[in-house]
């Protein structure tokens, strides 16, 4: 029997109506304890917000994910707003971090106006006492630690993180936590990842409903794949299956104040 799970980061509010209603109701049947849905924006984080209000297994993150244009001044502040009342329903702030992807896309774009969201995130994040969840990696990973420790920020999280051996080194001297996606069992570059992380700092996450490949091809991104993910992580890091279950669940629980 499968051991209880968290997704650690999901997109819950970007599924179709009846994806998200079968997420929801196979939950138990597959041992999933609880989904983390992070934010895209305002309006997604207002559908986050309703459903973390009427779904005990459903916790909420609010932010602006950063691959997409710029927000408007109040968008910002609004989003700010909905965190200062809402803290007891939301439980990090996210998904936040630097455009890497729109940036490749569109070499013109300038970093520096997402730096300065970012940043008003961290200080909105430490104001409020919140983990942040964040989206940064290759050579944006390193500005991020930076800011991360200009800030005093202590409780981090990048998910589906990718970088080079340096940041790697920062990110765990710093106690950052990192989440695996259901990659790990085709990707590498992954699964070199998973054996020098410290099992201490990992979580795991779907990032759903982004679509995977290998086993996963065509199928509809679900938390239950994590089951597969815990399984090949135990095989790289060579721990006892029931001993990392219960790590990755610990180590989820503790860091979102669950």
């Amino acid at each position: 029997m499968f051991q209880s799970i968290i997704d650690a980061h999901i997109h819950l509010d970007a599924y179709k109506i009846g994806e998200r209603q079968r997420l929801l109701k196979e939950m138990s049947e597959n041992n999933i304890e609880t989904m983390i849905t992070v934010s895209q924006n305002l309006p997604s984080a207002v559908i986050n917000l309703s459903m973390a209000r009427n779904e005990p297994k459903v916790k909420a993150a609010f932010g602006f994910h950063p691959e997409q244009p710029l927000p408007k001044e109040t968008e910002i502040e609004a989003l700010k707003l909905l965190m200062n009342h809402y803290q007891e329903d939301m439980v990090a702030v996210g998904e936040i971090g630097l455009p890497y992807y729109l940036r490749k896309d569109n070499p013109e774009i300038q970093v520096e106006p997402y730096i300065e969201i970012l940043e008003y995130f961290l200080q909105a994040a430490d104001a409020i006492h919140k983990p942040v969840v964040l989206h940064a990696i290759y050579e944006d990973a390193p500005i991020v630690c930076s800011l991360l420790e200009k800030h005093n920020i202590k409780k981090a999280h990048f998910h589906w993180f990718k970088g080079d051996t340096k940041t790697v080194s920062r990110m765990i001297q710093n106690g950052y936590y990192i989440s695996i996606t259901p990659d790990v069992l085709y990707e590498e570059e992954i699964q070199q990842l998973v054996g020098v992380y410290p099992l201490s700092q990992m979580m795991v996450e779907t990032d759903g409903p982004w679509p995977f490949e290998g086993v996963f091809k065509n199928k509809l991104t679900h938390p239950k794949m994590i089951h597969q993910s815990i399984k090949k992580i135990a095989e790289i890091k060579g721990e006892k299956l029931e001993d990392v279950y219960k790590k990755l669940y610990v180590n989820t629980r503790d860091f979102y104040d669950m």
